[in-house]
C-alpha cells in the first residue's frame, strides 16, 4: 500500500495539475454567480420572508451582505463589489489571490439569497475545495499553459493541488449519490411519475409552451422515460468516480445535456451553469488541456480576411 502511495505522489510530480481545465470550470462556476447578481437587484433576491424580518438573516452569518443589513444602498454596493471579483475570476486574473474571494462571494451568496435552488450551497463547498489549487497556481492567467518548473521545485504544490482534486471528484460523487438515493425515497420517483408533477409545479414547473407542447407526453405512461432516465444518468454520473478516464468524455456530455434540459425547461440556469462547471472538474483529467481549436481556428480566419497572415 504504501509503494502504491509513492508511486502516485512520484506520478503527480509529472504531471500539471494548473491547466485551463480547472480554470475553465472555475469560470463558468463565476459566471452563473455573475449573471445572477448582474440581473438581480438587491431588492428581488435579498428581502423578508416568513419568519425572516431581516434581509438578509445575518444570524451566524459572516456573509459579506451582512455589513449592509436592511439598508438597500449598502446591499447594491456589495453586488456591486461582488460583481468586480467575479469578473477577475472568470477572465481567469491571478488565481493565488481569486482563489479565495471567489469562495467568499459564493458563500455570500449561498448565505444570503433568499431565492436559490442548490446550485449556491455547490458553489460555495466546491470553490471552496478549490482553494488549494488556486494558491498553489504559479500563472497570472488561469488560461495560461503549463507554468516554468525549474528541478522540480513544486512537488508539494503538484500533491497539494492533485489531493484537493481528488476530494473534489469525491465530493461530486457524493452529491449525485444522495441525490439519486433521496429521489427513491420518494414514491414518485420510484413508479416514474415525478417529471409529471415537475412539470406543472407553480414555481419552477414548465411555462405555458413547454406545458403544451409535452403535456400529451408527461401526461402518458411513457413519463417514466424521462423520470428513471434522470435517476439512471445520475447513478453513471456517480460511477464515474469508479470509470476508466476513457469513458469521461461520454459521461460528461450526457450529464451536461441532462442540466441543459433542466436549464430550459424548468428555468433552472443558474443551476444548471454551476453544475456545468463542477462536472468539468469532475469529469476531466485535471492536468489536461482544452485546446478550443475551434477558436483559434476563427481567429485564424479573421486574420487572414484581415490581411495580416501570407498563405
Amino acid at each position: 500500500m504504501l509503494e502504491n502511495i509513492k508511486q502516485t505522489i512520484t506520478g503527480w510530480d509529472k504531471k500539471n495539475p494548473w491547466t485551463n481545465v480547472y480554470g475553465l470550470a472555475r469560470s463558468i462556476i463565476a459566471l452563473s454567480s455573475l449573471l445572477t447578481l448582474l440581473v438581480n437587484h438587491p431588492s428581488l433576491i435579498m428581502k423578508p420572508a416568513s419568519g425572516i424580518s431581516s434581509y438578509p438573516a445575518c444570524k451566524m452569518n459572516l456573509s459579506l451582505f451582512c455589513l449592509g443589513e436592511n439598508n438597500y444602498m449598502m446591499l447594491n454596493l456589495f453586488r456591486w463589489v461582488c460583481i468586480a471579483i467575479l469578473v477577475l475570476v472568470v477572465i481567469g486574473w491571478r488565481p493565488r489571490i481569486t482563489g479565495i474571494l471567489h469562495w467568499y462571494v459564493s458563500y455570500s451568496l449561498q448565505s444570503s439569497l433568499i431565492v436559490i435552488d442548490g446550485g449556491e450551497q455547490a458553489a460555495a463547498v466546491i470553490t471552496f475545495l478549490l482553494i488549494p489549487i488556486t494558491l498553489t497556481d504559479p500563472r497570472k492567467w488561469h488560461w495560461s499553459g503549463r507554468p516554468d518548473d525549474p528541478e522540480g521545485q513544486r512537488t508539494i504544490g503538484k500533491i497539494t493541488a492533485f489531493i484537493s482534486y481528488f476530494v473534489i471528484r469525491l465530493q461530486v460523487a457524493v452529491l449525485y449519490f444522495h441525490s439519486t438515493v433521496a429521489k427513491l425515497s420518494q414514491q414518485e420517483w420510484v413508479d416514474g411519475t415525478a417529471v409529471y408533477y415537475f412539470a406543472q409545479e407553480k414555481t419552477i414547473g414548465f411555462n405555458g409552451f413547454f406545458q403544451a407542447l409535452t403535456k400529451p407526453f408527461v401526461s402518458s405512461p411513457f413519463v417514466v422515460i424521462p423520470t428513471w432516465g434522470t435517476l439512471l444518468v445520475q447513478i453513471v454520473i456517480f460511477a464515474a468516480l469508479f470509470a476508466p478516464k476513457k469513458h469521461w468524455r461520454l459521461i460528461l456530455i450526457i450529464a451536461v445535456f441532462m442540466h441543459e434540459i433542466f436549464a430550459v425547461m424548468l428555468g433552472l440556469i443558474s443551476f444548471s451553469l454551476i453544475m456545468a462547471g463542477i462536472l468539468i472538474l469532475y469529469l476531466t483529467p485535471i492536468d489536461s488541456t482544452f485546446q478550443f481549436t475551434y477558436i483559434r481556428r476563427l481567429k485564424w480566419n479573421k486574420k487572414e480576411k484581415k490581411g495580416e497572415v501570407s498563405v
